[in-house]
This record gives structure tokens, C-alpha cells and sequence, in this order.
């Protein structure tokens, strides 16, 4: 194609068909090339801080996903009103979507991003697997065939061999995923990961592929442009992972070698040279301890995880993409690709690690993120986080001369983060980073599973925790004597308080000593605080012969405290009545877990179930989660009808307990 001229696609203005931290990553480079940026939103983005940061936005419909964000028809409306010449999809809804990619050409809309039949060809999880074996490159054995009836699927599932995985043909992040260990869970896991690939993707087509044991994820990032060139710039490491959901990702990769680093790479370019692609993609392998990879699946798209591809090159992806799109050449060779450093990226979820990874939604009371690192994200206090998208609220990236160092600054940028108001894994990442597994380098696709237990285990000075959370309870309240520096006091009143961390409601007392300081009794071991500076935020103290600092926010019975690098909530339940045993479902009634979407209603009045039974699936951010019975007996009503949102604590089945 070197001789043949090829066509410039001008455009100066550019929808952002998506929402979040990626259109605000899009726009900041698209404003610093000279592009106008227009955004879309939903309902419940309406006051989203990408809303407010465009040009222009245009509503596209209600919260749901299929209501909106993947509502092609309306999307390619709101650019033809907004006078936008191109669209960029980011990742996730419509990204790999070769009817939106048509469509936009169909409506002379330059699509960033690859070409309709590109997407077709690679973006479909069995289409490319059957591409790739034609080129030779090794993939896992499964099965892609049309047939998607349910006796076919498990009797291929048996002739694979079990474990193996089921996966959406279309999109990815984890979404329309199972790993079934058995033939008898094959059929839940089917019609589950269907499901969850129609919500999210609109397509409830799936392969099945052997699972291979404790393999690592690795991708290679490619770019192709429309003059025929096509480059690799190295790998990630994406093997962290939970839900299937990718949490930690690095570059380079610690189990990769120079040499395997060629070979994949030159893998990747001569299967995006085959199919003319253009644009970023992404081609994702699963590599055994032996060293042998195979191919999974392409992502049509840019990433999640290339900021860490940015920080180990110095080049701006997004820039790329829309150079390219322009009609430019990459101008670049693979041997130009520099390589500087280590970079690791980490999802800030909202999610409860806790309870299974649940998502959270709610209002994020105070968010304040560190300076001295990259930090993509879309919110600012007082913002929502909707249950209706991914739980991805923020990716915090560091980069370092070495993986030692970029580990230790992502560790140290993690304890700064305060995020107030709604649970996320920030705690949780910080011991992931800080695991000796992950330390040394040796982190698996299994790495989580096995070290769960480590991982999720209670902070050891949870008494300490508690102790601090009581005396901010103290004196915050606004009741209480007001605190002030080398106060004394004529006399003292111990003060009982009732405080729930999210272990269960523990017993504790303040007592005000006369010279100022505070000591906090549970269960007969003292704790000892002398407050040095208290603001409305923030408190300085000493306990145990060192100065601490936290960081804290009341709101009414509840506190939030920011702490050796671990976000604490408390609740004062003080004056709060006892709580009976619905909290656990014992009175049998099934109350949702979390703000979502009804998907599947399990059981039907009158139906005896066992405790632990399932009986109803919430789809909440893109994951479907079961609700069980806390008791056995028969179902007495059914609260909810399919395709309802419901908010926590609803109501949705109940049970009249067997006798």
C-alpha cells in the first residue's frame, strides 16, 4: 500500500461516546490537539463531571445502559446535532461494536477506532480464534460453533473438558464470564453468563474454552494505520485479577523476556497486518508456566490499562488514535518504540471487598486524590456514583526506574487517597501491592484466590481502629466539650458508646482525663490518645509514643477516617435501638444487597427452598449477584417483577421459616 494514495479524513470536533474518567481522558488530549469535544449522558449522568467539562453534551436517554450508552440511533443523532465530525467510543458499551462503527460511516462520521469489518473479524471472540488458528498461532482448545442450544453447549463443554470457561463473543471486562468447575454447574453458569452478556453487550452469544490452570494474562499493544504499517509497543501484565475483572496491570510484564517479547510482539503485528487493522487494539494471551502462550481474544479498542503502555514509552495513545483516524501514518517504526522504566496501574473499585467484591453506589461525600502521581477519574465531592455502570471509579498509575520503585510509589500515592462516603478496595489494593507474591513478581490469574484469606484477613490493630474511631465519635459530637489545646479539665465523665466498623456492634468508653488527653477502655485493654491539633478534617495525635495524623469526615451517626493508608467507616449506634435478626435475614425475608436491576427471579410463591438456596439475581454495575434464603421453609411472596430497580434493603422475596 506504500504507492497508493490515501485519503485524509478532516474533522474538528469529536463526540465522546461514553462517560467517566475515558471521556475526560479523551477530551484532555483531543483540547491539546485543537479538537472541540462534545459529550453524551444519561439521566443519571446529568450532572457528571464530564458533562460539565465538554464543549457541549447531549442527553441520550435513561440511566440503563440499554437505554442509552448503547443506543446507537440516538448517539449518531446527538453527533449530527452537535456538529461533530468523529466519534470516539472509548471502551466498554459500544466500542467494539461493528454496528456503530457502520453506522458512523453510513452517516459520514470519521469512527476513531477500526474499521466495521475489523471489528467484525477480530472483535467477535470466535471469529478471531478461528482466524488466528488459520495463521498458525496457538489457541486454547474450545468450542465457537453457531449452535447455541443448551444440550449442544454441554456437550461440548464435555468433550473439552472440565473446568472450563464460558465467555461473551462479544466485549470483555469480565462481563458474561463463568469458570465452571463441573458438568452439574454447567447449566446455571450458561444461563447466568447469557444474561450478563445481553445487559451489557446486547449479544448473549458465548464460547467455551478449556481453562487453563494458574496461567498469567498478558497483551500486547498494537497499532495499524491506513497506510499499511503496523507496530507493537510491548506488553502488560494483567494476570491480578478478580471476577475475571482485571484490578492490577503492569508493563513490562515480570514473566516476559526480551526474546518472548519479539515473538509475541511479532505475532500480534502480523495479525493485524492481515486484516488491514487500523488504530489501537489490543491482543490478549494467556501464557503457562512452561512458556507457551495462546491466543484468548482482540480487543478492537483502546484499554483500560494504557496508561502504564503510556508511562514505559512516552506516548500519548489516545493522540495515536486520533492521528490515525485522520488518515496520518503512525510514524513510527517498531524499532523507534523506546522502553524506559516500570509502570503499574491499580482499578480503584467501589465495591466491598469484604462481601465478595458487592458494588457500591452512593454519594462519594469527599474526594480529594494525590498530586504527585497520574490519576484518571471523573469525581469530585458530593458526586454519584450511579449503580448502573462499572465500578471502576478511578485508575491511579505510577512509574519508576524499576518495578521496586513503582510499586513503592503506588503504595505510598494509594495511602493518600480519600474517598469518603461510598466502600471501595482501596485497602485492599494496598495489600495486594504490598503481598510478597506480588512483590517478587510471581502473580498468577490465580493470585487472588489463593491468597484470599491473606488478603481480606482484619487488620491486626483493629482495637486501635476502633479506639480512634471512638474518640473522634467523642469529640466531633457536637455535645461534646470542645476540644482545645492545653485544656484541662475539673473534672471527668466517662461516656459508653456503641460502634459498628462493619464487624458487628462493639462496646467501648471514653473517659476525659484531667490533663487533657483521652483514654478509650474496651474489653479491659486501654488505649491512650493526647490530641496535638484537631481541624474539621483532620486530627493529630499520639498514641503510644508515636505522632499519627488521620484524615476523618462526620456525617451524622457516621465517621469516616482516613488512616495508615485504610479508609475506616463508622456508624455510632449508641442511641440506635438493637438490631434484630432480619439484619441476617433470619426473619425470612430477602432484602437486596445492594441498588440494582432484577434480572432472574429464581423461585415462585409457594416453592420450598433450603437456607443458602438462590432466589433471586441483582444485576448492579455490569455483575450479576445471587440472593439466597437465610432460612428454609416456603415461599410466601415475591416483592419485585423482573426488569425492576430496586434500592438496598428492598424487600424481594419472603419466606415463611419451616416449623
Amino acid at each position: 500500500m506504500s504507492g497508493a494514495i490515501v485519503k485524509r479524513t478532516p474533522f474538528f470536533k469529536i463526540l465522546i461516546a461514553n462517560r467517566g474518567e475515558i471521556a475526560l481522558r479523551v477530551m484532555r488530549t483531543a483540547r491539546r490537539l485543537g479538537y472541540g469535544v462534545v459529550a453524551v449522558y444519561s439521566d443519571a449522568d446529568r450532572d457528571a463531571l464530564h458533562v460539565r467539562e465538554a464543549d457541549q453534551a447531549v442527553r441520550i436517554g435513561e440511566a440503563l445502559p440499554a437505554q442509552s450508552y448503547l443506543k446507537i440511533d440516538t448517539i449518531i443523532a446527538a453527533a449530527k446535532a452537535s456538529g461533530a465530525g468523529a466519534v470516539h467510543p472509548g471502551y466498554g458499551f459500544l466500542a467494539e461494536n461493528e454496528d456503530f462503527a457502520q453506522a458512523c460511516r453510513d452517516a459520514g462520521l470519521v469512527f476513531i477506532g477500526p474499521s466495521p469489518e475489523a471489528i467484525l473479524a477480530m472483535g467477535n471472540k470466535a471469529g478471531a480464534k478461528e482466524i488466528m488458528q488459520k495463521a498458525g498461532v496457538p489457541c486454547v482448545p474450545g468450542y465457537q460453533g453457531a449452535d447455541q442450544g443448551d444440550a449442544v453447549m454441554l456437550t461440548e463443554a464435555k468433550a473439552i473438558g472440565f473446568p472450563v470457561m464460558i465467555k461473551a463473543v462479544a466485549g470483555g471486562g469480565g462481563r458474561g464470564m463463568r469458570l465452571v468447575a463441573d458438568a452439574a454447574a454447567f447449566p446455571d453458569a450458561l444461563r447466568s453468563a447469557r444474561s450478563e452478556a445481553q445487559g451489557a453487550f446486547g449479544d448473549p452469544t458465548v464460547i467455551l474454552e478449556r481453562a487453563i490452570v494458574d496461567p498469567r494474562h498478558i497483551e500486547i499493544q498494537v497499532f495499524g494505520d491506513r497506510h499499511g504499517n503496523a507496530i507493537h509497543l510491548g506488553e502488560r501484565d494483567c494476570s491480578v485479577q478478580r471476577r475475571h475483572q482485571k484490578l492490577i496491570e503492569e508493563a513490562p510484564s515480570p514473566a516476559v523476556t526480551p526474546e518472548l517479547r519479539a515473538r509475541m510482539g511479532a505475532v500480534a503485528v502480523q495479525a493485524v497486518k492481515a486484516i488491514g487493522y487500523e488504530g489501537a487494539g489490543t491482543l490478549e494471551f494467556l501464557l503457562d508456566r512452561a512458556g507457551n502462550f495462546y491466543f484468548m481474544e482482540m480487543n478492537t479498542r483502546l484499554q483500560v490499562e494504557h496508561p502504564v503502555t503510556e508511562a514505559i514509552t512516552g506516548l500519548d495513545l489516545v493522540e495515536l488514535q486520533l492521528r490515525v483516524a485522520g488518515g496520518e501514518p503512525l510514524g513510527l517504526k517498531q524499532e523507534d518504540i523506546p522502553f524506559s522504566g516500570h509502570a503499574i496501574e491499580v482499578r480503584l473499585c467501589s465495591e466491598d471487598t469484604g462481601h465478595d467484591f458487592m458494588p457500591q453506589s452512593g454519594t462519594m461525600a469527599r474526594w480529594q486524590m494525590p498530586d504527585a502521581i497520574r490519576v484518571e477519574h471523573a469525581l469530585q465531592s458530593g458526586s454519584e456514583i450511579p449503580p448502573f455502570y462499572d465500578s471502576m471509579i478511578a485508575k491511579v498509575i505510577s512509574h519508576g526506574k524499576t518495578r521496586d520503585e513503582a510499586r513503592g510509589k503506588l503504595i505510598c500515592a494509594l495511602e493518600q487517597v480519600t474517598a469518603f462516603g461510598v466502600t471501595t478496595n482501596q485497602g485492599f489494593l494496598i495489600d495486594c501491592l504490598r503481598h510478597p507474591v506480588f512483590a517478587k513478581g510471581e502473580a498468577t490469574t490465580a493470585f487472588i484466590g489463593n491468597n484470599r484469606d491473606a488478603l481480606l484477613a482484619p487488620r491486626p490493630d483493629r482495637g486501635s481502629d476502633l479506639a480512634l474511631a471512638a474518640l473522634l465519635l467523642y469529640v466531633t459530637n457536637p455535645h461534646a466539650p470542645p476540644w482545645q489545646r492545653g485544656r484541662s479539665l475539673s473534672a471527668t465523665f466517662p461516656l459508653g458508646l456503641r460502634i459498628d466498623l462493619g464487624h458487628g456492634v462493639q462496646e467501648i468508653e471514653i473517659v476525659p482525663e484531667r490533663d487533657g488527653s483521652y483514654v478509650a477502655t474496651r474489653n479491659g485493654d486501654r488505649f491512650s490518645f493526647a490530641i496535638d491539633e484537631l481541624d474539621q478534617d483532620s486530627i493529630r495525635f499520639h498514641h503510644d509514643g508515636l505522632m499519627e495524623q488521620a484524615k476523618f469526615l462526620r456525617d451524622g451517626d457516621r465517621l469516616y477516617i482516613l488512616h495508615r493508608g485504610v479508609t475506616l467507616s463508622a456508624r455510632d449506634l449508641t442511641l440506635a435501638p438493637p438490631e434484630s435478626a432480619s439484619a441476617a435475614g433470619g426473619d425470612g425475608k430477602v432484602r437486596a444487597a445492594m441498588n440494582g436491576r432484577v434480572v432472574a427471579v429464581l423461585v415462585k410463591a409457594g416453592d420450598k427452598v433450603a437456607a443458602g438456596q438462590p432466589v433471586m439475581t441483582l444485576e448492579a454495575m455490569k455483575m450479576e449477584h445471587v440472593h439466597t434464603a437465610g432460612v428454609a421453609g416456603t415461599v410466601s411472596a415475591i416483592d419485585v417483577a423482573e426488569g425492576e430497580q430496586v434500592t438496598t434493603g428492598k424487600i424481594v422475596v419472603e419466606i415463611e421459616a419451616a416449623a
